[in-house]
């Protein structure tokens, strides 16, 4: 087990989340590069994959990252010819998004990063670790979405 700084003793679960998450995001963003994407661009396209023709803010919605970021991918996305941004028939001011076929072809690129990601993460793990990794993943993801946030000051 690493060292942990003596200012995280107090919150060991906390720092090995912080540090498995940045290496699983950093080995994520080299095989995205291969595929030309940025990171975060592969959930977009995951969910326009899974239902088609979705406004910016449902996407906004099922992915969790803030407007900024979602607006700059889907600018990037449309670049590199992956979607097309049309508005709304019933409000021109939505945007709605589809998937172009270059878009749809990256299908099983995406589920192949998927399934190298899972193989690299449990590749020192049991099925049964694996399995309660998982597990206890969620359960500490719906542990602090189910708290309301704390406030940040203005100032």
């Amino acid at each position: 087990m690493p060292d942990i700084p003596t200012t995280a003793a107090g919150g060991p679960m906390g720092y090995a989340i912080f540090q498995l998450a940045r290496a699983h995001r950093a080995y994520a963003g080299v095989l995205l590069r291969k595929m030309n994407l940025h990171p975060g661009q592969e959930l977009l396209l995951m969910q326009l994959l899974d239902r088609e023709g979705q406004t910016q803010s449902e996407l906004l919605e099922a992915v969790g990252l803030d407007h900024s970021t979602v607006s700059k991918s889907l600018r990037r996305m449309q670049e590199a010819g992956l979607l097309v941004r049309e508005p709304a028939q019933h409000d021109r001011r939505v945007m709605v998004v589809h998937l172009t076929d270059k878009g749809r072809a990256m299908r099983e690129p995406i589920a192949a990063l998927w399934r190298s990601l899972e193989e690299t993460s449990a590749g020192n793990l049991t099925g049964q670790q694996a399995a309660a990794f998982v597990e206890t993943a969620y359960a500490i993801t719906e542990a602090i979405t189910s708290r309301s946030m704390p406030q940040e000051e203005s100032g």
